[in-house]
């Protein structure tokens, strides 16, 4: 068995880097160069969208905030931290505080809270046995390993009262909204624009996004609509020839106009009773849909769906930050500040649902694992301990599922991008 097979897995057992020891990457001209690489980045995706880089930094701070309970929890617990890190890959910059290291790491992607002593692997010296992350009663070791998924939904709460006093919360008008326009098919060819209003039709005024979507299917590719939009404070009319639907399915072939659609929101304003009452009440729903979306993006049956093209529901379709930051600069020009943040609240929920799910590497396998200890501890003897050796190739798979995930989000995200 390979150095570094044995090195990756006791990383993924153990949650992250298994020994503190030093590393030749962690300052100097490279940790400038990789540093300066992550500004640049951050710098680019300002320059091309506002509302992203306010999505990209908000996320960023929810990870750094996911690490942070797991590692307050843990030296309260009594635990021992060793590292706390921004990022993976390759140190770039650290410092020692006491006995943890805080630092960023190369590769902009999660972050990760080293504690000692995770499972039977992990090596901990005799003296440091006591503070060890198996060593610690049941109640609080599910305290630490839980504490990254209730800070998500924490933030999940913040966000939607602040939103919901601030702003209000957004009901529909039951007018009909223009998301997207894709270039170069009719409507843009038209001159119709993202965020104008749908009046009417063909003297049709659509009051849901299937009534509209039905209006224009009446009509046969190369048939003339006429569209009465509101623009601000301003009514334009459009008269657009339709194309032909490229999209491959029931939809190849028939009429089309070239736009995403949906139903017109608008910002109702409330108390701050009904804001804090609201934003609770919002958890429920946006807990389920996660629990859905879930089971859906870890199905690989729609992975390879959406490679084939067999798949186009986005509901199923993985994604990664390319296609979310597109997303959200939709989301930002079309519902604003608070759209966003609401936007920022439901990834959290999502966020922190998956990472419970139980199976390493996510917090949820740590979970079950000392779970099914407690279960088979029994009283008046030495604590049961799992092996986990034997979760290793369950470990691997999933890995390799998000690996897949990640591919092939990522490709979807550059060949077809999110409307």
């Amino acid at each position: 068995m390979s150095d570094s097979y044995t090195k990756f897995r006791n990383e993924v057992m153990a949650g992250g880097t298994d020994k503190p020891d030093p590393d030749a990457t962690a300052g100097g001209q490279r940790a400038v160069v990789g540093l300066a690489v992550i500004v640049g980045l951050l710098v680019l995706l300002f320059t091309w969208s506002t509302w992203a880089f306010v999505f990209v930094i908000g996320l960023l701070i929810s990870i750094f905030l996911h690490e942070l309970g797991h590692f307050v929890t843990a030296r309260w617990t009594g635990m021992k931290a060793t590292q706390f890190f921004l990022f993976m890959g390759p140190k770039l910059w650290s410092f020692r505080r006491g006995e943890t290291e805080y630092g960023v790491r190369a590769y902009p992607v999660g972050a990760f809270v080293r504690i000692i002593g995770m499972n039977n692997l992990d090596e901990v010296a005799p003296e440091d046995e006591a503070r060890a992350y198996r060593n610690k009663s049941y109640p609080r070791r599910m305290l630490v390993i839980t504490a990254g998924s209730v800070m998500h939904m924490l933030i999940a709460a913040a966000l939607f009262l602040g939103v919901y006093a601030v702003n209000g919360k957004q009901v529909e008008s039951g007018r009909i909204g223009i998301g997207s326009v894709e270039a170069s098919y009719p409507a843009a060819q038209a001159g119709v624009h993202a965020g104008d209003i749908v009046l009417s039709i063909d003297g049709v005024r659509p009051t849901t996004p299937d009534a509209f979507v039905t209006e224009i299917r009446r009509h046969q590719p190369g048939d003339k609509v006429t569209l009465v939009l509101q623009r601000g404070d301003t009514t334009v009319t459009k008269v657009v020839g339709l194309g032909t639907n490229p999209t491959a399915g029931e939809r190849f072939g028939k009429a089309f106009l070239g736009v995403s659609s949906g139903s017109e929101v608008v910002w109702n304003n409330e108390s701050i009773a009904r804001a804090a009452r609201d934003g609770i009440f919002e958890m429920g729903p946006t807990i389920w849909r996660s629990v859905v979306g879930v089971v859906k993006v870890l199905n690989p049956v729609n992975i390879i769906g959406h490679l084939s093209g067999s798949n186009t529901d986005l509901n199923t379709r993985p994604t990664t930050v390319v296609g979310i930051s597109k997303m959200s600069a939709s989301i930002g020009d079309s519902a604003g500040f608070g759209g966003l943040l609401l936007t920022l609240g439901a990834v959290n929920v999502f966020i922190g649902l998956l990472n419970m799910f139980p199976v390493l590497p996510f917090d949820g396998g740590h979970a079950a694992i000392a779970t099914y200890e407690r279960l088979r501890s029994r009283r008046g003897r030495a604590p049961y301990r799992a092996d986990i050796t034997k979760m290793i190739p369950v470990a691997m798979t999933m890995i390799a599922v998000l690996a897949m995930l990640f591919i092939t989000g990522l490709y979807l995200d550059v060949t077809k991008p999110l409307p």
